[in-house]
């Protein structure tokens, strides 16, 4: 590899840590605005959204210039491809986190009413999920990246689990109707949060050892 070829490949990375962060504390702090029903955080995730935006298209258009001038090829192509991938997901993630911001502010607007506790649980294990999904990033862990894969099956579980919270409480308080699809669409919203970093393992997965497990079934850890 040319001394030019690793400096851009470890400027790109260090481009898509930056965004990894950011998105990773939006969603941290839109789940902690719902928690706390706190509207000024809420609104500061959606409000920063066009931040990770604009970085995202960024680090996409030097990505492709690096593809363009310096034709990588084996694993640098492979670190390249996977930079792109892993940062579109990134972008998608933090559009979740403005999601959960949004049900926050109605939220906030709301008469208070009590979170499912499935609902927690769905937060810590995304969360978890996230987080162990950009260690892996970090450290180009694929044994912690195959690690991130057997998570998704229980948030996916839980995920149901709430749906059905959310027609038992309809019948029981029908007047908490709103409040109560709220927290669903932020089950949902962790739901889509767990993929993305389900999305990223796999593709640290293909960058470290140049295999494709996104179509192959999760085995226990």
């Amino acid at each position: 590899m040319s001394r030019h070829l690793q400096g851009e490949i470890d400027r790109l990375m260090a481009k898509l840590l930056n965004i990894v962060a950011a998105a990773r504390s939006a969603v941290e702090q839109a789940v902690e605005s719902v928690q706390r029903r706190n509207a000024m955080l809420a609104q500061a995730i959606v409000d920063g959204d066009g931040d990770i935006d604009q970085a995202e298209v960024e680090l996409e258009e030097e990505c492709l210039k690096a593809l363009a001038l310096y034709q990588p090829v084996a694993t640098n192509l492979r670190l390249i491809v996977s930079v792109l991938k892993i940062n579109n997901d990134i972008e998608r993630i933090g559009d979740l986190a403005v999601n959960i911001a949004e049900r926050a502010l109605f939220l906030c607007a709301s008469p208070p009413s009590e979170i499912p506790a499935e609902l927690n649980e769905m937060r810590v294990k995304a969360l978890a999920m996230l987080a162990g999904s950009v260690e892996a990033l970090i450290h180009l862990d694929a044994t912690q990246a195959r690690k991130i894969r057997t998570m998704d099956d229980k948030v996916d579980d839980l995920n149901r689990t709430l749906f059905k919270v959310f027609t038992d409480g309809t019948r029981r308080h029908p007047e908490q109707l709103e409040s109560l699809l709220s927290y669903l669409s932020v089950g949902r919203h962790l739901e889509r949060v767990a993929d993305y970093a389900t999305n990223i393992a796999e593709d640290i997965i293909y960058l470290v050892e140049g295999e494709i497990v996104r179509h192959k079934p999760t085995l226990p850890a």
